[in-house]
């Protein structure tokens, strides 16, 4: 008798290679001896994706996004197709399931695709003859029948929409050990953390943390998932990211991000134009591209404006930029790869004073000049020079004993 359901989700890095899998399979089988069932959701081993968009590029400048997200999906069904291989060998009953097959509905552009809705029903008939669903992460299918990708990161939304479905616990796993007050590699003293909020969890993805897709947390918030993050097949402890009100000691600062993967925009015109600044912010919305720390002036020298967003999006935003410039003559702009963007955050910032002049006191001390502020309830972030960026994790985990 089926006590307990589960959904898992390995990373790229943790079927990176066919031992991995095979341990992975033995695992799985384990579980299942324990009377589970489990969704998988598995990623491609460890650089397929990467190796794919090199293959494309030597074909193509601007691939159609139709084209190249039919065949990124790719990775995820090899993976999907050798786990299952593994488990049929050890006798555990499995289903392999790409995204289409597993009910997976998507809407928006198609390479960066939403999750409409999961047909849970699906799922649930193959658990009445199949103990294991090993699921594609990142995909899906839209209204007119064709795949779509869920973006960088689109395997955690997968696993955490389909726990939501089933209302499952999710349990993601990875090369690291959990949430991490900032990422070790940069800061090796870096204090693993035993629980996180979803609202912190979902702040430190947002800026760059990349321990979990930022829209996987927020299902997960919405339906109140509580998630395990932990490190493949291994007994050390992990973190758990779940609701606020479960978390008894709160800190002014949780975690210090460092988001190396953005572009800072910067804009001016000769005179502020109600028109220009509509036609960009549509055009952005059009493409999906994702903005923040957004600022404006207005003076003498006319309209300046700069924003932040994602590096996946550059040749986007100079087209959009080329074709403003058609409409708009006078308009310069640059986008500069130079800067990253370093933030800290901690729900504990709405009861405590003194944070934000840490921070600039902080920065100041170590000659670490920005160039833009921007905040939240429970963040503050900074763009600072790319070669500051690491220097800047530092003192601000010392200052605030991270």
């Amino acid at each position: 008798m089926v006590t307990k359901r589960s959904v898992l989700k390995f990373g790229g890095t943790s079927v990176a290679d066919f031992e991995k899998i095979k341990n992975i399979g033995n695992y799985l089988k384990d579980r299942v001896n324990n009377d589970e069932q489990l969704v998988v959701v598995v990623s491609a081993m460890g650089k397929t994706t990467d190796v794919l968009l090199e293959n494309v590029g030597m074909l193509s400048a601007k691939p159609n996004e139709e084209n190249l997200a039919l065949l990124l999906t790719t990775g995820e069904q090899q993976t999907i197709s050798y786990l299952a291989i593994v488990l049929h060998e050890l006798g555990v009953s499995v289903k392999a399931l790409t995204g289409f097959q597993a009910g997976i509905k998507t809407m928006g552009h198609h390479m960066k695709s939403k999750i409409q809705d999961i047909e849970a029903e699906v799922l649930n008939r193959n658990f009445e003859s199949h103990d294991v669903l090993v699921v594609a992460g990142f995909q899906g299918i839209n209204e007119r029948g064709e795949i779509t990708t869920l973006g960088r990161g689109g395997s955690d939304t997968t696993a955490v929409a389909i726990a939501s479905a089933l209302a499952a616990p999710c349990e993601i796993y990875t090369d690291v050990a959990g949430v991490y007050s900032t990422d070790p590699r940069l800061y090796p003293a870096a204090k693993r953390l035993d629980v996180v909020s979803f609202e912190e969890m979902m702040e430190m993805s947002a800026l760059g943390a990349g321990v979990l897709e930022t829209r996987s947390v927020e299902i997960a918030k919405n339906y109140n998932i509580p998630i395990y993050l932990g490190k493949t097949l291994s007994d050390e402890k992990g973190t758990w990211i779940m609701p606020k009100e479960d978390i008894l000691e709160k800190k002014a600062v949780t975690g210090v991000a460092l988001d190396k993967d953005m572009n800072y925009v910067t804009l001016s015109y000769p005179m502020y134009d109600r028109n220009l600044l509509e036609e960009l912010f549509i055009r952005l919305e059009q493409g999906e591209i994702n903005v923040d720390m957004i600022s404006q002036i207005v003076n003498s020298d006319g309209l300046q404006l700069s924003f932040t967003m994602k590096d996946t999006d550059v040749n986007q935003i100079n087209e959009i930029f080329s074709g403003l410039i058609g409409r708009f003559p006078s308009l310069v702009y640059n986008v500069e790869e130079n800067y990253v963007k370093v933030s800290v955050i901690g729900s504990g910032m709405r009861d405590m004073s003194g944070v934000a002049s840490k921070v600039f006191m902080t920065l100041l001390n170590h000659n670490i000049n920005f160039y833009q502020v921007t905040t939240s309830e429970i963040s503050i972030s900074y763009v600072v020079n790319h070669e500051n960026g690491q220097l800047a994790v530092e003192q601000l985990c010392q200052a605030f004993e991270l």
